[in-house]
């Protein structure tokens, strides 16, 4: 797993690569928690365009971080979620939570409108 993080405003964008699953739950949460803490953010984008497998644990460090950063009155969305992918989202459930969205453009565009 491959993880591209970067910064726009109170934005943590976190883009990944390669399989969501047990072998790198643990090291993805302990990331992501850092930089949002060290970057104050508010809006946590969790870009999946490049993802093509995501298991039970891997589910466990989205809802996870969802509920952190709804915790500091944040939002959460998920950006390019291949089929597969948004198929074991929705499945989960996971997208009555966190909107799926196409791409990052897309919700930095449309939450600035908004206001968040």
């Amino acid at each position: 797993m491959n993880i591209d993080c970067k910064n726009i405003y109170d934005t943590l964008i976190i883009r990944l690569t390669g399989e969501l699953d047990l072998l790198v739950s643990e090291k993805l949460r302990e990331f992501i928690d850092i930089k949002i803490k060290e970057n104050q953010s508010r809006v946590l984008i969790l870009n999946l365009e490049k993802v093509s497998f995501v298991d039970s644990s891997g589910l466990g460090v989205i809802i996870g971080r969802y509920k952190k950063i709804s915790a500091q009155k944040g939002k959460m969305y998920i950006a390019g979620a291949q089929p597969m992918v948004e198929q074991i989202l929705v499945l989960s459930g996971i997208n009555k939570l966190i909107p799926l969205c196409g791409n990052e453009q897309e919700i930095i565009k449309n939450y600035r409108e908004d206001g968040v």
